[in-house]
């Protein structure tokens, strides 16, 4: 996946609009659109910077879909993580309470 795909896809984990991403990062609304759309512009450096901090991600993830670890930092979440949260939202709300309850199952087995 590329910045389109992945800012598509952080904006639907996060719920965040475009709109709401406009308003967060400084960037205007119709240039989000022409990153978003199919053509899929790229952004500058400086403007891609503004797009990532504001959905709480990496530059390098919105641009490789991957984040690179580094000693002594946190990462806000991982790819594993965000696909297992992408796939739960497409769950129905029983299914959703089983994998929730299965996971924290999981985690007081260790």
């Amino acid at each position: 996946m590329g910045f389109r795909e992945n800012v598509k896809s952080e904006l639907s984990y996060s719920g965040m609009l475009v709109k709401e991403l406009a308003e967060k990062s400084g960037v205007s609304k119709f240039s989000l659109d022409n990153y978003l759309n199919a053509r899929g512009q790229s952004p500058s450096v400086d403007t891609g910077v503004k797009i990532a901090k504001a959905l709480g991600v990496s530059v390098e993830y919105l641009v490789t879909g991957k984040e690179t670890k580094q000693p002594g930092k946190n990462q806000k979440s991982s790819n594993d993580v965000r696909a297992i949260a992408r796939l739960a939202e497409q769950l129905d709300d029983e299914k959703r309470k089983f994998v929730i309850d299965f996971i924290k199952w999981l985690k007081v087995r260790k």
